[in-house]
């Protein structure tokens, strides 16, 4: 195959996929690894698409900022509602969970029932208000550098705090997700969630159909770096593909 043709398909693949990897692309060409690397450096040099760890990605500029915490309670509140109460389904009692920051992960917290037993810890000052009204519920708080709205903590004590507790299971909000990867648009918070999810056994996403195809600024970790999505409705083609071959579980509440 002629190199003008190579580079047509890998833009092709891209502008379908909006994320490949340099192992599909090898498959896709029938060419080594050092070719493929060739190939898309010089299609970077152009502008047709951005290398990233492990593929190349679409130039399409990222989500911006991240709606106010108001405006996003209001939006696809009976979505996030379906989300939390299947994701609250999953706890267990008297197990240790993670709750992060976010209008759906609130959710999580309001649908616990008033009986839960258990710890859960958070960076989120709204979950813990939340969680702190169930009697058999002990609340740890990350604590760190406060961001209004969400009222959510951040910084290297959060990080430090998170790293020291093992949990049964987290609960991860999202900016955006895509086959690129799990996205959000705080970078202090990134490396808190990183934390999360290096330390529990069982490691969910939240993300209502909204966030499908989205790619918020910063990127918390490739699809395989999660066990299980959970969402409002099937995902898109090319989403569900690449969450099967990461591995991804996806539940439809």
């Amino acid at each position: 195959m002629l190199a003008a043709e190579r580079h047509r398909r890998i833009v092709a693949e891209i502008a379908r996929l909006k994320f490949v990897t340099t192992d599909d692309l090898t498959t896709l060409l029938g060419v080594s690894h050092e070719t493929v690397r060739r190939d898309l450096a010089l299609l970077e040099r152009r502008g047709e698409l951005s290398r990233v760890h492990g593929g190349a990605t679409s130039t399409q500029a990222p989500v911006g900022e991240e709606a106010p915490f108001s405006e996003r309670s209001g939006s696809l509140a009976l979505e996030k509602e379906t989300i939390g109460r299947t994701a609250a389904a999953l706890i267990e009692p008297n197990q240790t969970v993670v709750i992060d920051v976010g209008t759906t992960a609130l959710e999580v917290a309001r649908a616990l029932p008033a009986d839960h037993a258990g710890v859960i810890a958070t960076p989120s000052l709204l979950v813990a208000a939340e969680v702190s009204t169930r009697p058999r519920v002990e609340v740890l708080v990350s604590g760190g550098r406060l961001r209004a709205g969400d009222l959510a903590c951040s910084n290297a004590q959060a990080v430090e705090f998170f790293g020291n507790l093992r949990a049964d299971a987290v609960f991860l909000g999202s900016g955006g997700i895509a086959p690129y990867g799990l996205t959000d648009f705080h970078l202090d918070e990134v490396a808190t969630k990183r934390a999360m999810l290096a330390n529990a056994s069982h490691r969910y996403v939240l993300a209502d159909s909204s966030k499908f195809g989205r790619t918020a600024a910063h990127r918390v970790c490739e699809l395989d770096g999660f066990d299980t999505l959970i969402t409002d409705q099937p995902c898109p083609a090319d989403l569900r593909t690449a969450l099967t071959r990461a591995g991804v579980t996806v539940v439809v509440g």
